[in-house]
């Protein structure tokens, strides 16, 4: 069951500055994502779809508007506030994996908990296992990435971006690189995850197979919302 909204957004415009003038990526977008949610930002490419992405996770500010995380205005917060916030309530899945190549997958999954401010023993050792096998790769969670395919690499990531119980995952094409049966895959286990962890899930795509997965879906066209 969906919880009380963990993002919402106020006149959310963006700006940028061009030889040619001033180009607005977004123009005005209003939205509410309750937490337990897998959502779907749609939306043919140069629509705004990364752009609001990194607004929403703090990245980048808006030129107007207003974004609040957990009820908190984002703008009120300093820079070392919005890196915890990003560290230990945010998890991201890029369309380039970036896995660390001198690392196993377990260790890869570890990483990010030590960067979250988690203990690592033996809780720790239990959740990267869990995570692991929660996307399939009970395994192979030895191997390092370049043993691995593109679509056991993801999904590394994926176990990555969970591991610290966030509040929301931001997964922006995800599944891009993917085929479609793989992609279909990484859309499950987001799924999932939202069932099993209640944890919130924004990815971005313009994959229009993949749409019915989601629990709402949030559609830009031109920096507009439809």
């Amino acid at each position: 069951m969906a919880e009380e909204k963990i993002i919402e957004t106020r006149g959310i415009k963006k700006a940028f500055d061009t030889p040619a003038g001033r180009f607005w990526a977004l123009k005005g977008i209003d939205i509410s994502i309750p937490g337990g949610l897998f959502v779907i930002l749609k939306g043919r490419s140069g629509s705004g779809k990364t752009t609001l992405m990194n607004i929403l996770n703090s990245l980048d500010d808006p030129t107007e508007g207003e974004v609040f995380f957990k009820g908190i205005s984002l703008k009120t917060l300093s820079g070392h506030e919005r890196e915890n916030l990003r560290r230990k309530e945010m998890g991201f899945v890029f369309q380039s994996v970036s896995l660390i190549p001198s690392l196993n997958a377990f260790q890869n999954v570890e990483f990010s908990m030590r960067m979250a401010g988690k203990k690592i023993g033996k809780e720790s050792t239990a959740r990267v296992e869990e995570c692991l096998k929660l996307v399939g790769l009970g395994n192979r969670m030895t191997h390092m990435s370049a043993e691995m395919s593109g679509g056991e690499q993801q999904r590394v990531a994926i176990a990555r971006a969970l591991a610290h119980h966030p509040g929301i995952i931001f997964a922006d094409e995800p599944t891009a690189e993917l085929d479609s049966a793989m992609a279909a895959r990484v859309t499950e286990i987001f799924k999932e995850m939202t069932r099993r962890e209640g944890i919130t899930v924004l990815m971005t795509t313009h994959d229009v197979g993949l749409m019915g997965a989601a629990d709402m879906t949030i559609e830009l066209d031109g920096g507009e919302q439809k």
